[in-house]
């Protein structure tokens, strides 16, 4: 049988979100722990595409063509299916975000307005080497009601396949089509074009990926980029507290995007704080690098200034220790990604001076950045961490794939008799309650 091409493969998708986005809840969470089930199932079958994938990736790993980090994110275990399987269900367990009455509003008598929740449609997704993400995005696409299109990475891609084919078959009793694989890297550029069918489009990558799709599309794009994430120590940190957050900040998994990147101290806490720091980063195994003022309390590298907007994603750390809060805001203003930024403080007035002057998407007071995921924000999941401003800002979950549109519910009412000087007026008068078809407001 001839593979769909590109083009089929969306037509299909757009077929289907029709009728998705007016699948009951119901209908969706049990696809959703159908899903669930059938990837523990289905973990040896699993495992072993990703094996496949992992031995070329550590190949390419000695060729000094891959990074540890990239064969971290890929590696897939039965503790991680086992992990992926529940952020699925929790999933499936989040309210419904579809079919919520957002406002309602009597423009005068028998004339009511109502804004509800609605799936934005086809949604083309384009990921890095992580499979759990493509289980992510196809979680939240069900639960949102949302077709959607997955390009993951050449890297992952016998784990991408066999991870799709668990789910559709899974989920075989939503509309047909609701999820397309695309694997080729020329299609990438064809979904660029294809204005009048998606949506929305996610990448997730690095920032000159995010840049090339937004350049090269007029497709809304969600764009998820690197995360150049900074811990500050304040000088009225508690140093004990700081140690600990600092440390799993970077060492928890250096891997991800929420990982610290560079670490900031100010000079009053820095004779202090560094020796003891750089200590336990160490015995962890970061390499460090530093500015002048670190290396003169402590031994390491010297940092350059390619290193204050690096995002290393491995067991590396620049160091720098700054004149005051201000000067920690504006060196994560000017260096940072706009992902996630943390103030160590006992001062809650200094906090709040750090967590309004940082411009990122989560800032975060007493608490390692590794927190900035949409399951631990209590999401489900996210299908990436947008380090924009539109549509929706850091972890993106359920509600940054919805919209709105606007139902009204009348009585015979022409717009003439609202025109002229005889005019009705509007009332305008807010409501509370639901919409419900046929229905007006008795309030």
């Amino acid at each position: 049988m001839t593979e769909p091409t590109t083009t089929e493969k969306v037509a299909a998708a757009n077929e289907a979100a029709l009728t998705l986005a007016n699948e009951s809840g119901e209908a969706r969470d049990v696809a959703l722990h159908a899903v669930a089930d059938a990837l523990m199932a289905n973990e040896e079958r699993i495992l072993a595409a990703n094996e496949t994938d992992v031995a070329a990736a550590k190949e390419l790993l000695a060729a000094g063509d891959y990074t540890q980090a990239l064969v971290d994110r890929l590696k897939l275990s039965p503790g991680k299916i086992a992990s992926i399987a529940e952020m699925v269900r929790s999933v499936a367990e989040q309210d419904d975000p579809l079919g919520r009455t957002l406002s309602a509003r009597r423009l005068d008598d028998d004339l009511e307005l109502y804004e509800l929740s609605v799936p934005l449609g086809v949604i083309g997704a384009v990921f890095e080497s992580r499979p759990d993400a493509l289980v992510q995005i196809a979680a939240l696409s069900i639960k949102s009601g949302n077709a959607v299109i997955l390009k993951g990475g050449s890297e992952a891609s016998h784990s991408n396949r066999v991870l799709y084919e668990v789910i559709r078959e899974a989920a075989s009793e939503l509309s047909d089509g609701w999820a397309q694989l695309i694997e080729a890297r020329e299609d990438v550029d064809r979904l660029l074009s294809m204005d009048d069918s998606i949506d929305l489009l996610m990448p997730r990558g690095s920032s000159a990926f995010v840049r090339y799709i937004q350049t090269n599309t007029s497709i809304p794009v969600l764009g998820h980029t690197e995360g150049v994430c900074h811990v500050y120590v304040d000088e009225a940190a508690d140093l004990g507290t700081a140690e600990a957050v600092a440390l799993d900040a970077k060492v928890q998994y250096p891997a991800v995007c929420n990982a610290v990147e560079t670490l900031l101290i100010h000079e009053a806490a820095a004779e202090a704080f560094l020796p003891s720091m750089a200590a336990r980063y160490r015995d962890a195994g970061v390499e460090l690098r530093g500015d002048e003022r670190t290396r003169a309390i402590v031994e390491v590298d010297a940092a350059t200034d390619a290193d204050w907007t690096t995002e290393y994603g491995d067991l590396v750390l620049a160091v720098k220790v700054v004149d005051s809060l201000d000067d920690a805001v504006a060196h994560v203003n000017e260096n940072g990604s706009k992902h996630t930024d943390s103030i160590l403080t006992e001062n809650a007035d200094r906090a709040a001076r750090f967590m309004r002057g940082v411009d990122s998407a989560s800032v975060f007071h007493n608490a390692s950045t590794r927190f900035a995921d949409g399951y631990r924000f209590g999401l489900g999941a996210e299908v990436g961490i947008s380090t924009g401003k539109t549509h929706a800002r850091g972890p993106v979950g359920l509600e940054g794939l919805t919209t709105y549109k606007y139902y009204l519910e009348g009585d015979g009412q022409t717009v003439g008799t609202y025109a002229g000087e005889d005019a009705t007026p509007f009332t305008h008068e807010e409501l509370d309650g639901e919409w419900r078809p046929g229905h007006r407001s008795t309030e």
